[in-house]
């Protein structure tokens, strides 16, 4: 009498390669994670250079900065965005890859002649700034 083999898997080798295929899923969701965090970092930067060069453009023909004494959240639609979008030095206020949970804000002195624009990193990947909401650019 001849034992017809069973030619399938155990449990415990369709376990094993479950495990396996777990382990390298979270290794590249960890690694893609870093990546996106760090994508985000680059546009905010290139955001906040864009909103300062409108800033700047701003200022030259108005000898001063639109004026903010407390800290605003910059919307789109708030006073000094709508200023900068009207006097036609930027078309579109970029907001955070992560608005509204991260946000960029800006405030002036009491005369308009000097800014700081503050806003988040999700990490320290940027020369110069760190991981946190501490971040600032001025003139």
């Amino acid at each position: 009498m001849e034992h017809k083999k069973n030619t399938g898997f155990t449990l415990i080798e369709l376990l094993v390669v479950l495990a396996i295929i777990a382990l390298l899923a979270s290794v590249i969701f960890a690694s893609m994670t870093a990546v996106q965090k760090k994508g985000r970092d680059t546009r905010r930067m290139e955001d906040v250079n864009s909103i300062k060069k409108a800033l700047e453009l701003y200022q030259t023909s108005r000898n001063r900065y639109p004026k903010s004494e407390t800290q605003i959240t910059l919307t789109g639609t708030d006073t000094v965005s709508t200023a900068l979008i009207n006097d036609n030095v930027i078309s579109k206020i970029p907001l955070d890859p992560l608005y509204p949970d991260y946000a960029y804000k800006y405030q002036t002195n009491a005369l308009g002649t000097e800014f700081t624009i503050t806003f988040c990193l999700e990490g320290n990947s940027v020369p110069g700034y760190s991981e946190g909401c501490n971040n600032t650019i001025t003139p």
